[in-house]
C-alpha cells in the first residue's frame, strides 16, 4: 500500500524561479506516479485522493508562477491537467460521500432505506471508476506521461519568446519572487473573506478557491521559509469550515445522480435525513466561523522573516 507523504518540492533559496517552478512540477508528477496504480480501485480511497491532488497541485504551480512562465507556454499542460482532474472527480465525490457521509451513520438514522442508498451509491461508484481506469488506460494520459516531464526537466518555457519583464522574473531569485506571491495571494483571501456573506454560496465557493490557492503556494515554500508549517496550520480551522460546506454542496449534487431516473421512496426518506444531519454540521460550525477567520488573520507572515529556511 502506498503512504502518504508530505516531503514538500526540493525548493532551494539559491534557485532562481524557474528553478524552483521544475523541483515543484517534476516533485508533484513523481507523486503522481506513486498513486496511479492505488487509483485504479476503491480499495484505499486514497489512490484518487492523492493522484487528484497532485494534478491539482501542479495545475496550481501553473498558474502561481504565471508572471514568470507565459501562460502560453504552459496552456496545454494546465489543459491537460484540468481535464484529468475532472475525470476523476465524481469518484472522489463518491468516495467522500461513502466515507464521510454514509459511513459515520450507519445504523443511526431512524429511517428506511439505508442498505438501499448504499446499493446505490456503490453502483455509481463502480461506474466512476470505470472512468478512472479509462483516463488511465488513455492514450492521451499516456501522451502526457511521457511529454510533461520532458518539458519540466527541460525547462522548455525557457525558449519561449519571453516580454523583458517576464524573462527577469523567471531568472530572479525565487526567495524575492515567493515573498511577493504568497503576498498576492494572501490579499486575495482578505479580499474574498472580509466581510464575505456567509448565505451567499458562491461567495463562499470563492473564498475556498482562493484559500486553496495560497495553501498550495505555501506548500510549495515550505523549505525556503522558516515557520510556514504554523502559517498553513492556522488556516486549517478555516479550510476545514470551508470543505463542510463544499460537502453539503457536493451531496446534493451527487444525490441527484443517484437518484436520476430511480426514485424509491425509502432510499429517498433516507437521503434527506443525510441532507440534514450534514446541514446541521455545517449550520454548528459556521458559528465558528468568526474565530477561525481570526485565527488565520493573526498568523504571521513567516516569509518576511529576515531569517529564511538554512535549507
Amino acid at each position: 500500500m502506498v503512504k502518504k507523504r508530505k516531503v514538500p518540492a526540493p525548493v532551494k533559496k539559491e534557485h532562481t524561479v524557474s528553478e524552483a517552478f521544475a523541483a515543484i512540477l517534476l516533485h508533484n508528477f513523481k507523486y503522481l506516479a506513486e498513486w496511479e496504480g492505488a487509483a485504479r480501485t476503491w480499495d484505499d480511497i486514497e489512490g484518487v485522493h492523492q493522484t487528484r491532488v497532485a494534478m491539482r497541485k501542479m495545475r496550481s504551480a501553473l498558474s502561481a508562477f504565471r508572471q514568470a512562465v507565459p501562460k502560453e507556454a504552459s496552456a496545454k499542460w494546465s489543459e491537460e491537467l484540468r481535464w484529468m482532474g475532472n475525470e476523476l472527480g465524481l469518484a472522489r465525490d463518491l468516495d467522500v460521500f461513502i466515507d464521510e457521509g454514509l459511513g459515520p451513520l450507519k445504523g443511526k438514522l431512524p429511517l428506511p432505506g439505508e442498505e438501499e442508498m448504499l446499493r446505490m451509491t456503490e453502483l455509481h461508484r463502480a461506474q466512476a471508476y470505470e472512468a478512472v481506469r479509462g483516463l488511465l488506460d488513455s492514450d492521451r494520459y499516456a501522451a502526457f506521461k511521457q511529454e510533461f516531464p520532458v518539458w519540466v526537466k527541460g525547462r522548455e518555457w525557457e525558449n519561449w519568446e519571453l516580454k523583458p519583464k517576464q524573462a527577469e522574473r523567471m531568472h530572479m531569485n525565487v526567495v524575492a519572487f515567493a515573498r511577493k506571491l504568497l503576498d498576492r495571494l494572501e490579499r486575495n483571501v482578505l479580499q474574498a473573506g472580509t466581510h464575505v456573506d456567509q448565505d451567499n454560496a458562491q461567495e463562499m465557493h470563492l473564498l475556498r478557491i482562493e484559500c486553496k490557492k495560497l495553501r498550495y503556494a505555501a506548500e510549495f515554500f515550505t523549505p525556503i521559509f522558516d515557520g510556514l508549517d504554523e502559517f498553513i496550520r492556522r488556516m486549517k480551522g478555516l479550510q476545514d469550515f470551508l470543505g463542510v460546506m463544499n460537502d453539503v454542496s457536493v451531496m446534493q449534487h451527487l444525490l441527484a445522480k443517484i437518484f436520476a431516473g430511480d426514485c424509491k421512496r425509502e432510499p429517498l426518506q433516507y437521503a434527506g435525513g443525510l441532507v440534514g444531519w450534514r446541514t446541521r454540521q455545517y449550520h454548528e460550525l459556521r458559528a465558528t466561523f468568526d474565530d477561525r477567520w481570526e485565527e488565520f488573520t493573526q498568523a504571521k507572515h513567516p516569509w518576511w522573516s529576515k531569517k529564511a529556511s538554512s535549507n
